[in-house]
């Protein structure tokens, strides 16, 4: 076939080769798996995979865990890899006690991160991160004493003493990376951390040489760049994380943002990444409901204006994605850090044509970063060997045996694909006629059709593996027991509650499953009685419109109130929603706002989306009946009526067990997993790490 020119990169002319070629013979990615020149040293493809904290970088002990973390990545291919957050100093710890790199003897502790990378013939940056007023620790210093909304300590204005210390601390923690082995650092500018507040008059109130104008205000991470290139020299990658988009009021304007980055490159950096976002923004940036590749509009806006490599971040999650934004010329790299927590494969997978097998991150942040604000080591939903390389590990069975899993859910999936893999033959039943259980109902939410992605990567595995697949059948105890099967693996789900109360059988009061599944109608005016994580996206699927914004980035930004254009300092706009689809009342029995049990990540942008779509959310409700004149309620003592068309009822749910209790009274070996396990909440991830572990063991 013939070769595959590119256009040659703006700051060095390189020219790939050779195109790679997946199994067929097609270049599926040609510019994605490009090589890119920096001059020193040249990438193998255009992949870096994001910063990420872990909650491995903070303790020593936990070292062997990281690399093994790392270098299962290296492995797949990734192109260069930039570690999680790591402290140049005590006062930028992002916790007490949180990762730091600023004695000789902290060192060690890293090499044996490079090593385990460079052994598998990979790249990897340390990213220099000072918390700033987002340190959770009283010791937190900034450019001005303005405490942050989001963290409880007020910091210490820097003086101009400690600004200078705090500069050769950067450049002191780069040094020390490069001693440890590192093929660069991660400067990071952006998301609202130390460099970011000096840059912005909203957290840079100084009228000394480093505040007051936005010239002084810049000197910051420009002296930090300068002082670390002339310490490490040329042949070491520098990575600035510029932000471009703060989505914060008296933030940077674009004509700044512009000056830093000409200045950045003019100081020594190799490559400038893009930050979007301010932590305390009101604007979410990656969730699963933030449309794909939704922000490189904004860094195809800096193109022409430095000649450095630019990365483009945020929800990019597949090959094709980033193939189209290298492509059509936003960037000449792209940023991922979950997805390649999802599938340290993703690179290998991509260039061998095989994309169809990639596990998919559907930014549903419950593993990873929600177990980071928790203190516990980071996963992911999608895979619970992320970060666990060490402990979950899949080794051919010793001895082959015969499995029936019972329930095609995230659970039943996990399980039966895993023992298969292991080698043991595994025959999966499920009385419905697709895979998937709750995950098949979840995908239908408006903001979660990434689950898609994860029903795809299940199917293809489940034929890869070899399991037997029944579907449309359902199986009894007598029948597996007559079968002889060496154990019955038990992921038949839940039952979700009904509500008692009079009128609670009126075939206008629905389940939650009826409405998602789409079987029945449903008026304008509805009620959802529990507010738990099915009740917000049972009412976020009724004020939705088909298709939601979530797939429209132009409909999405505008009810947000993001301006990609930058026209005004932060990108802010007025927010302008959609009108809701229907009007909704979420109904609690338990007392205080709904919602304040979601998820620490992800619950606020329900919450917001919800007010935003105008629906009513109330709690400490007491259910009287329902009738022709509609939902009787007491709040707060006193009585009303909700006129609505239907009530659906996401009251909670109860484990189904009936078969596990069968098989276990006629003697069969069984291991029951997911929410016939525990069914309090419907709980994805521990469903797929339960299922995934189970297999690992038997």
């Amino acid at each position: 076939m013939p070769r595959c020119r590119l256009p040659a990169h703006p700051a060095h002319g390189h020219l790939i080769k050779r195109p790679f070629e997946s199994l067929d013979g097609s270049v599926d990615y040609p510019h994605l798996l490009a090589p890119l020149d920096l001059g020193f040293t040249t990438l193998p493809n255009r992949v870096l995979m994001g910063s990420m904290h872990t909650g491995l970088e903070d303790r020593a002990k936990d070292y062997d865990r990281l690399a093994a973390y790392f270098a299962e990545r290296a492995r797949g291919g990734v192109g260069l890899m930039v570690t999680g957050g790591i402290a140049p100093n005590i006062e930028g710890w992002l916790k007490p006690f949180g990762g730091r790199l600023s004695m000789p003897w902290h060192v060690a502790r890293h090499r044996t991160l490079t090593r385990a990378v460079h052994d598998e013939g990979g790249r990897v940056c340390m990213q220099i991160l000072h918390g700033g007023r987002y340190a959770y620790h009283p010791l937190s210093v900034a450019p001005s004493r303005i405490k942050s909304p989001i963290t409880p300590f007020t910091p210490r204005a820097l003086s101009t003493r400690g600004v200078e210390r705090t500069i050769r601390a950067f450049v002191d923690c780069a040094k020390l990376a490069r001693d440890a082995g590192y093929d660069g650092v991660e400067i990071m500018g952006s998301e609202g951390y130390l460099i970011n507040e000096f840059l912005a008059a909203r957290t840079n109130r100084r009228d000394d040489a480093w505040g007051g104008s936005a010239e002084k205000r810049m000197r910051f991470p420009v002296e930090i760049v300068r002082r670390t290139r002339e310490a490490v020299g040329r042949d070491f990658i520098l990575v600035y994380r510029l932000s471009m988009l703060d989505l914060v009021d008296d933030a940077q304007a674009w004509d700044d943002v512009v000056r830093l980055g000409k200045a950045v490159e003019a100081a020594g950096a190799t490559i400038i990444n893009t930050g979007i976002g301010w932590h305390e923004a009101r604007v979410p940036t990656i969730v699963t409901s933030v449309p794909r590749a939704a922000f490189t509009a904004i860094t195809r806006k800096l193109k022409g204006e430095v000649a450095l490599p630019l990365v483009a971040t945020n929800r990019i999650n597949m090959p094709d994605v980033a193939e189209r934004v290298l492509a059509a010329g936003d960037a000449d790299m792209v940023s991922m850090a979950r997805p390649l927590l999802a599938d340290a494969d993703w690179v290998a997978k991509a260039k061998a044509g095989r994309a169809d097998r990639i596990n998919t991150c559907i930014a549903c942040n419950q593993a990873c970063l929600d177990h980071v604000f928790q203190n516990r080591v980071a996963s992911c939903l999608v895979n619970p060997r992320a970060c666990h390389e060490t402990d979950i590990v899949i080794r051919p069975a010793t001895q082959k045996r015969r499995y029936a899993v019972v329930g095609a859910g995230p659970a039943g999936l996990a399980a039966s694909t895993t023992l298969a893999e292991r080698g043991h033959a595994v025959t999966l039943y499920d009385a419905a006629d697709v895979i998937g259980g709750q995950f098949d109902v979840a995908r239908r939410i408006p903001g979660k059709e990434e689950f898609d992605e994860t029903l795809r990567y299940f199917r293809h595995r489940l034929a890869d593996t070899g399991v037997d697949v029944r579907l449309g059948t359902r199986v009894d105890a007598a029948t597996l027991a007559a079968e002889g099967f060496d154990a019955v693996v038990v992921a038949t789900g839940i039952t979700p509650r009904k509500l008692s109360m009079p009128g609670g059988d009126d075939p206008r009061v629905l389940g939650y499953l009826d409405v998602l599944r789409g079987g029945v109608e449903v008026g304008p005016r509805v009620a959802v009685i529990g507010a738990g994580g099915i009740g917000f996206d049972v009412a976020e699927f009724l004020v939705e419109h088909v298709p939601s914004p979530t797939t429209d980035v132009a409909r999405w930004t505008r009810e947000w109130g993001v301006d990609l254009s930058h026209a005004v300092p932060g990108g802010l706009a007025k927010p302008a929603p959609e009108p809701p689809a229907r009007k909704v009342w979420l109904l609690q029995r338990t007392p205080g706002t709904p919602g304040k049990r979601l998820n620490k990540t992800t619950g606020w942008v329900h919450r917001a989306t919800l007010k935003a779509k105008r629906v009513t959310m109330l709690g400490g409700v007491a259910y009287e009946r329902f009738d022709d004149e509609g939902l009787h309620i007491v709040v707060d003592d006193a009585p009303q009526v909700l006129a609505v068309d239907h009530v659906v009822v996401c009251a909670g749910q109860e484990p189904n067990r009936a078969l596990a209790d069968a098989l276990g009274a006629l003697g069969v070996a069984t291991h029951v997993i997911g929410g016939a396990d525990v069914a309090a909440e419907l709980d994805a991830k521990r469903a797929i790490a339960q299922g995934t572990r189970l297999a690992a063991s038997l």
